[in-house]
Protein backbone atom coordinates (compact mmCIF):
# COMPACT_ATOMS: atom_id res chain seq x y z
CA UNK A 1 0.00 0.00 0.00
CA UNK A 2 1.33 3.31 -0.87
CA UNK A 3 0.49 6.43 1.18
CA UNK A 4 -1.27 8.51 -1.51
CA UNK A 5 -4.84 9.67 -1.21
CA UNK A 6 -6.75 10.49 -4.39
CA UNK A 7 -9.59 13.00 -4.45
CA UNK A 8 -12.70 12.16 -6.39
CA UNK A 9 -13.22 14.32 -9.45
CA UNK A 10 -16.52 16.22 -9.76
CA UNK A 11 -17.47 16.24 -6.07
CA UNK A 12 -17.12 20.03 -5.75
CA UNK A 13 -19.31 20.74 -8.79
CA UNK A 14 -22.14 18.56 -7.49
CA UNK A 15 -22.06 20.34 -4.15
CA UNK A 16 -22.08 23.76 -5.82
CA UNK A 17 -24.94 22.70 -8.12
CA UNK A 18 -26.98 21.37 -5.20
CA UNK A 19 -26.74 24.77 -3.42
CA UNK A 20 -27.07 26.96 -6.50
CA UNK A 21 -30.40 25.65 -7.83
CA UNK A 22 -32.43 26.11 -4.59
CA UNK A 23 -30.89 29.56 -4.04
CA UNK A 24 -31.89 30.71 -7.53
CA UNK A 25 -35.39 29.28 -7.03
CA UNK A 26 -35.83 31.10 -3.70
CA UNK A 27 -34.67 34.41 -5.21
CA UNK A 28 -37.01 33.95 -8.18
CA UNK A 29 -40.00 33.17 -5.96
CA UNK A 30 -39.27 36.16 -3.70
CA UNK A 31 -39.05 38.44 -6.75
CA UNK A 32 -42.42 37.38 -8.15
CA UNK A 33 -44.26 37.26 -4.81
CA UNK A 34 -42.80 40.27 -2.99
CA UNK A 35 -40.58 42.62 -4.99
CA UNK A 36 -42.52 42.86 -8.27
CA UNK A 37 -45.94 43.62 -6.70
CA UNK A 38 -44.36 46.27 -4.46
CA UNK A 39 -42.74 47.96 -7.45
CA UNK A 40 -46.08 47.91 -9.26
CA UNK A 41 -47.85 49.56 -6.28
CA UNK A 42 -45.13 52.22 -6.07
CA UNK A 43 -45.46 52.99 -9.79
CA UNK A 44 -49.27 53.32 -9.49
CA UNK A 45 -48.87 55.63 -6.46
CA UNK A 46 -46.40 57.87 -8.33
CA UNK A 47 -48.80 58.10 -11.29
CA UNK A 48 -51.72 58.87 -8.97
CA UNK A 49 -49.78 61.67 -7.26
CA UNK A 50 -48.64 63.12 -10.58
CA UNK A 51 -52.26 63.22 -11.78
CA UNK A 52 -53.66 65.30 -8.91
CA UNK A 53 -55.48 68.38 -10.18
CA UNK A 54 -57.26 71.32 -8.62
CA UNK A 55 -60.74 70.29 -7.48
CA UNK A 56 -59.84 66.65 -6.73
CA UNK A 57 -60.82 65.19 -3.38
CA UNK A 58 -57.83 63.58 -1.69
CA UNK A 59 -57.16 61.55 1.45
CA UNK A 60 -53.84 62.05 3.23
CA UNK A 61 -51.98 59.24 4.93
CA UNK A 62 -53.10 60.78 8.24
CA UNK A 63 -56.74 60.37 7.25
CA UNK A 64 -57.50 64.00 6.41
CA UNK A 65 -60.02 64.34 3.59
CA UNK A 66 -60.18 67.56 1.62
CA UNK A 67 -60.50 69.27 -1.72
CA UNK A 68 -57.36 70.42 -3.55
CA UNK A 69 -57.40 74.18 -4.07
CA UNK A 70 -53.81 74.78 -5.19
CA UNK A 71 -51.20 72.47 -6.72
CA UNK A 72 -47.44 73.09 -6.42
CA UNK A 73 -44.55 70.89 -7.44
CA UNK A 74 -44.06 69.30 -4.01
CA UNK A 75 -47.05 70.52 -1.98
CA UNK A 76 -50.82 70.72 -2.21
CA UNK A 77 -53.14 73.21 -0.59
CA UNK A 78 -56.20 71.32 0.63
CA UNK A 79 -59.46 72.78 1.92
CA UNK A 80 -60.64 70.53 4.78
CA UNK A 81 -63.58 72.72 5.84
CA UNK A 82 -65.11 75.88 4.49
CA UNK A 83 -62.43 78.54 4.77
CA UNK A 84 -59.89 76.17 6.39
CA UNK A 85 -56.94 75.36 4.13
CA UNK A 86 -53.83 73.39 4.95
CA UNK A 87 -50.68 72.51 3.02
CA UNK A 88 -49.69 68.87 2.69
CA UNK A 89 -46.76 67.20 0.97
CA UNK A 90 -47.77 65.43 -2.26
CA UNK A 91 -46.17 62.12 -1.26
CA UNK A 92 -48.43 61.86 1.81
CA UNK A 93 -51.56 61.51 -0.33
CA UNK A 94 -52.83 57.95 0.00
CA UNK A 95 -55.95 58.17 -2.17
CA UNK A 96 -57.41 60.43 -4.84
CA UNK A 97 -61.18 60.22 -4.96
CA UNK A 98 -61.60 62.50 -7.94
CA UNK A 99 -63.80 65.52 -8.46
CA UNK A 100 -66.97 65.70 -6.40
CA UNK A 101 -66.44 62.51 -4.39
CA UNK A 102 -66.29 64.07 -0.97
CA UNK A 103 -66.02 61.75 2.01
CA UNK A 104 -66.76 64.43 4.58
CA UNK A 105 -70.47 64.79 3.70
CA UNK A 106 -72.18 61.59 4.78
CA UNK A 107 -75.65 62.79 3.81
CA UNK A 108 -74.76 62.20 0.15
CA UNK A 109 -73.81 58.58 0.70
CA UNK A 110 -76.60 57.69 3.14
CA UNK A 111 -79.72 56.20 1.57
CA UNK A 112 -82.95 57.92 2.52
CA UNK A 113 -85.46 55.88 4.45
CA UNK A 114 -88.27 54.60 2.26
CA UNK A 115 -91.43 56.63 2.66
CA UNK A 116 -94.54 54.74 3.67
CA UNK A 117 -97.92 55.91 2.71
CA UNK A 118 -100.71 56.11 5.29
CA UNK A 119 -102.55 53.41 3.36
CA UNK A 120 -99.72 50.85 3.76
CA UNK A 121 -99.32 51.79 7.42
CA UNK A 122 -103.00 51.12 8.09
CA UNK A 123 -102.80 47.79 6.28
CA UNK A 124 -99.94 46.62 8.49
CA UNK A 125 -101.87 47.38 11.75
Amino acid sequence: MNGFAFAQAGGGFEMLNSLLVPTVLIIGIMYFLMIRPQQKRMKEHREMIAGIRRGDTVVSSGGIIGKVTKVDEHELQVEIAEGVRIKIVRSTVSEVRGKGEGGDDQSKSAKPAPKTSPKSKAASD
